[in-house]
């Protein structure tokens, strides 16, 4: 039956309204009434219902037209655009019925009482009757009008949503999605606006967007109206956080803050036509993050309140209102893309032989293609799109979605991961770069590249096309075992790719990978930038370090958060971080790294690992380390961050080195700390019992091990072929340490290469009893077979 009723506040409405006022509206209503008293704050409107939308057909005699227009269409009597050009003037030229006008004037009126100011700025959005269900996202297709003031502006504005029920790009979805067209209605949200455009506002999501991962909450954000974000115009900054953690309000969760380059603003208008306009950011906007760490973790916290009671994946808009400070949920709808995507089965990608680096940008979806660019900058050149080729274009709204079809791979200059780009290109399953800056100018028409997401959240395009394979896992094939087998995980960026594999956490993050690719400068010249003589490595650290107190702000604040990356994706199992182990050359490369080492015949065997910890050449460095390793466990609630000790020489060495680590405030123990060192010299296994004494476990360092035992330089091509962790030699080094530690009460682990290389290998050290097997996550599944076969031939599964 119709409603009869013509509107309907958002305090009478929850979310089994969706046929009354759609699922927009009925979403409002449902938080409205159920989630304001735990804290989440949504503006007061109200909606118009179906029946309002049907009683305006009906009165405008529109039914018959509706239905001879698109039978035009599909006859192929018209175009899409001629169809949907007449279906929007039908509407807009059309007149309200006298009993839906009074109502919706009267409701606004109540609604400027309620706000205390006459003809008040509303917001005014469509609603559609079958949008926004779990598996059909209508998001975007239709209309939503900002600032919208006095019973005129929103009458017209009213009509104008009725109208977008029939844009081009909701005319062709509908098809797409087998929706009949003259049974959805559209209702109409009014709501009262949320002061951004002094502010700002964005998007977040409840699940990682590209992943899956299921325990972030994303958040993007720029300054003004949340518009530009939507649309993907602006580069916004994005937010992660963990949201395990967030009950606890003496924790700061926060993983990710990626500062985003947010070059234009929406704002209120005055006079004119339109009530909105785009203007660029000051410097200041542009250098500065939207929000601040406790605005952070409020969004955070409403939005796993808002995705515990609908239990699923979600995927809202905020904003902050720029007089009061306060911040508002003004959209809230199902996620469509990831919670979609089947529990099963999951894709890995690797590529070989790609050309230089292009472009870079934020990456969407986690695959690899490779093709010809077709570069495209504006929707009046869409018809020479060629089919296969990747799109490369500034920005993308509905209007391009015929093509995105058609295309390998999306690029974008503008954009963040929630923009329409970014939103389309994972419902089509489609790899996109977004946010670029200038990918329009830096690649043309039939050039041949490579488009990688599959190297973590940065996009990138290489020159050429790589050769590329592609890996299918299914987690659910992977025995139990009793020997525990852990990932090797390096990269931060990369680390939520893995979440569905059943590892037993990570058994070596190595910190140095995220100093040289997150941190990028030496730890030293951050402590002591007025050593450093080069004036480009200078002005190189000045940029880096902006926005932050001072180098060693920026040194702690960026480690802390790459680990945590890592520390989140195994969370609660144990992840084994491994103290900085980069050779004097290395550290070297670091910018500012030249004026701090000493150059070294023999790098491998010089001033490495712990040795550093202790020396007055590194001492303020590995300082640095220990408050990122205590923000990371303490300030954050990562507890389940193991550190590690590499190149140990000798007991003596350990010594110092923990001394070092309480004074830093690291002492083994408290707090349930936890210190492991690697056993890759033979010393350590030679004094195996006074290192157990010492340490809570041990981690073979197989490389380094093999290395020292027989001779070898693992670098020399010369010697190569005598390079053999199955050596007898070596065996026995690994048995003996196994047999030693568990004596003393100690745990030990693998992480080097040989048993993802060598399944016999794996079989040798489950025989022996080791604790745990750390490999790479391409031959997790692998690895995890071949040790419950050992385990059933030795009667330990």
């Amino acid at each position: 039956m119709t409603d009869s009723r013509d509107v309907i506040w958002f305090e009478e409405l929850g979310r089994a309204d969706v046929p009354r006022v759609g699922g927009k509206n009925a979403s409002l209503g449902e938080m409205v009434v159920n989630l304001g008293a735990k804290g989440v704050a949504v503006p007061p409107g109200f909606a118009t219902t179906a029946g309002a939308y049907w009683r305006f057909v009906e009165a405008n005699g529109l039914h018959g037209r509706i239905a001879q227009a698109l039978a035009h269409l599909k006859a192929g009597k018209a175009t899409l655009a001629e169809t949907g050009a007449e279906l929007r003037r039908a509407f807009t030229e059309g007149e309200w019925p006298a009993k839906t006008a009074a109502a919706i004037r009267a409701a606004y009126r109540d609604l400027c009482a309620r706000l205390g100011r006459a003809d008040a700025d509303v917001a005014v959005r469509s609603s559609a009757t079958a949008e926004d269900l779990p598996d059909a996202s209508f998001a975007g297709q239709q209309e939503t009008f900002l600032n919208i003031t006095g019973e005129a502006a929103l009458m017209a504005a009213c009509r104008r949503c009725f109208a977008s029920l029939f844009t081009d790009r909701a005319i062709a979805y509908r098809e797409a999605k087998g929706f009949d067209h003259l049974k959805v209605a559209l209702s109409v949200g009014v709501q009262a606006m949320v002061r951004a455009d002094l502010g700002g506002s964005g998007t977040m999501f409840t699940i990682d967007t590209e992943s899956g991962f299921p325990r972030v909450a994303v958040i993007d954000a720029a300054w003004g109206l949340g518009e530009t974000v939507v649309q993907g115009a602006v580069d916004p900054d994005e937010y992660q956080v963990f949201k395990p953690l967030l009950d606890r309000p003496d924790l700061v969760p926060i993983v990710e803050k990626r500062l985003g380059r947010k070059e234009i603003k929406m704002i209120y208008a005055r006079g004119g036509e339109r009530p909105t306009r785009t203007v660029p950011t000051s410097k200041a906007e542009r250098a500065a993050f939207v929000l601040s760490d406790d605005e952070i973790l409020t969004l955070g916290r409403w939005a796993t309140v808002i995705e515990d009671h609908y239990r699923r994946p979600m995927d809202i808009e905020w904003a902050r209102d720029g007089v009061s400070g306060a911040l508002y949920v003004v959209q809230a709808r199902p996620e469509t893309v990831q919670s979609r995507r089947a529990a099963g089965e999951f894709r890995s990608f690797a590529m070989a032989g790609h050309g230089r680096l292009l472009a870079r940008g934020l990456s969407v979806g986690e695959q690899i293609v490779a093709g010809q660019v077709c570069v495209i900058e504006s929707a009046r050149d869409i018809a020479r799109f060629v089919d296969g080729a990747i799109l490369v274009t500034a920005t993308t709204d509905p209007d391009w979605v015929p093509i995105m079809k058609r295309a390998t791979a999306i690029v974008t200059d503008r954009g963040g991961r929630t923009s329409h780009a970014a939103i389309v290109s994972r419902e089509l399953g489609l790899p996109a770069v977004v946010g670029t800056g200038d990918a329009t100018r830096l690649l043309h028409d039939g050039q041949e590249v490579t488009v990688s997401c599959a190297e973590g959240d940065e996009g990138r395009i290489y020159e050429g096309l790589a050769e590329i394979t592609e890996t299918v896992q299914d987690p659910a094939a992977a025995p139990a075992t009793r020997t525990q087998v852990m990932l090797n995980l390096a990269n931060p960026s990369a680390a939520f790719r893995w979440w569905r594999l059943p590892a037993d956490g990570v058994g070596l993050a190595r910190m140095e990978f995220v100093v040289s690719n997150h941190v990028r400068a030496h730890p030293m010249a951050l402590v002591h930038p007025e050593r450093v003589q080069d004036a480009a490595a200078r002005a190189q650290l000045a940029e880096l370090t902006a926005g932050h107190a001072d180098g060693r702000a920026y040194f702690v604040d960026t480690l802390a958060r790459g680990l945590a990356r890592i520390a989140a994706a195994a969370w609660p199992k144990p992840v084994i971080v491994r103290m900085s182990d980069f050779k004097t050359n290395e550290y070297a490369g670091l910018v500012g790294g030249a004026e701090f080492e000493p150059r070294e015949e023999n790098p491998m065997l010089g001033f490495r690992g712990a040795a550093r910890y202790y020396s007055p050449r590194y001492r303020e460095g590995f300082a640095l380390e220990c408050r990122a390793i205590r923000r990371l466990r303490e300030t954050m609630g990562f507890t389940n961050v193991v550190v590690m000790i590499p190149f140990c020489r000798s007991v003596e060495e350990a010594d110092r080195v923990l001394a070092v680590m309480a004074g830093e405030g690291l002492v083994r123990g408290e707090g349930g700390m936890e210190v492991y060192v690697m056993a890759e010299i033979p010393a350590n296994i030679v004094q195996a019992e006074a290192f157990a004494a010492r340490f809570d476990g041990f981690s073979i360092g197989s490389n380094d091990l093999t290395q020292l035992t027989l001779g070898v330089d693992r670098d020399s091509a010369e010697v190569a072929h005598l390079f053999d962790e199955e050596d007898p030699a070596v065996k026995w080094m690994i048995g003996h340490l196994i047999r030693a530690a568990t004596l003393s009460g100690a745990k030990v682990g693998l992480c080097g290469q040989g048993p993802s290389d060598h399944p016999q290998f794996a079989a040798f050290l489950v025989e022996q009893g080791i604790d745990s097997i750390s490999v790479t996550p391409d031959s997790f599944l692998k690895v995890k077979a071949v040790v419950a076969a050992a385990e059933a031939r030795l009667g330990r599964g």
